[in-house]
């Protein structure tokens, strides 16, 4: 999944498009023709990612944005959001479902309940959210792609990571039925691992690692938009972005 797909006319809506893979990610299909509706907290990222977007389509004439400042914990936010696609686009081509906070690194035991409750509030609530909202937009595309950004960590638990490992596996869980429930349509669901990246996350993860050592976003975000393409046939399988390749599930007996 190396070539970037003509997204020409497609509306994409990427959340946490404010910095690192999300940034990437919605830079990299504005440049590919998308309009890009771009959603964050910050609105400073915002502004200068949409600056980035205006001076490639000088340059090129493809590409576009509509900025959305949103907390993912606004949940009446979100379905206006999906309520002002279908009225300004009467459809969604593309969701990707990036944005997430890592919470804290440490004994779940010792994890505050505001702390978890954050975590999964952005993860997993304000995600399936946003499901319910453009689900029905997606179906009205001729190939609707959702692309909902996972972590290995929902399938190591490795220890300390509790809240997002579980934030994670309850997001993967969400994808996979979703795309169950539209297998018979033409909405394809992709879910990524993007793997170790050199995001503000992951130097808040792990604050002694050399960055130099991982691939930078722009890199991770060049393997995942082609799953935005057409040709993506699969669906409900992960992807996995440091391999370039999917991975399929092994089914119990």
């Amino acid at each position: 999944m190396t070539d970037t797909p003509d997204l020409t006319g497609r509306i994409a809506l990427v959340t946490g498009a404010s910095r690192g893979i999300g940034y990437f990610i919605a830079r990299q299909m504005a440049a590919a023709g998308a309009h890009v509706i771009a959603v964050a907290r910050t609105v400073g990222g915002l502004e200068e990612l949409d600056d980035e977007i205006k001076a490639e389509r000088a340059r090129t004439g493809k590409g576009e944005a509509t900025l959305v400042p949103l907390d993912l914990t606004d949940m009446t936010g979100i379905d206006r959001l999906g309520g002002a696609i279908h009225e300004r686009w009467g459809k969604l081509d593309v969701l990707v479902a990036n944005a997430g906070v890592l919470g804290v690194i440490g004994p779940l035991a010792h994890i505050e309940a505001k702390v978890f409750d954050k975590v999964m509030a952005v993860n997993v609530t304000g995600t399936w959210r946003l499901i319910r909202t453009v689900d029905p937009l997606l179906r009205l595309s001729e190939a609707g792609r959702a692309i909902i950004m996972s972590s290995g960590a929902a399938h190591s638990a490795r220890a300390y990571w509790g809240p997002y490992a579980a934030s994670k596996a309850a997001v993967e869980a969400m994808a996979r039925s979703w795309a169950d429930e539209t297998k018979n349509t033409s909405l394809k669901i992709a879910i990524v691992n993007p793997g170790a990246t050199r995001t503000a996350m992951r130097a808040q993860a792990m604050p002694g690692e050399d960055p130099a050592t991982l691939p930078h976003p722009s890199e991770i975000a060049t393997r995942i938009v082609p799953l935005a393409g057409a040709a993506l046939a699969h669906t409900g399988l992960i992807f996995d972005a440091r391999a370039d390749a999917f991975q399929r599930y092994r089914m119990p007996d």
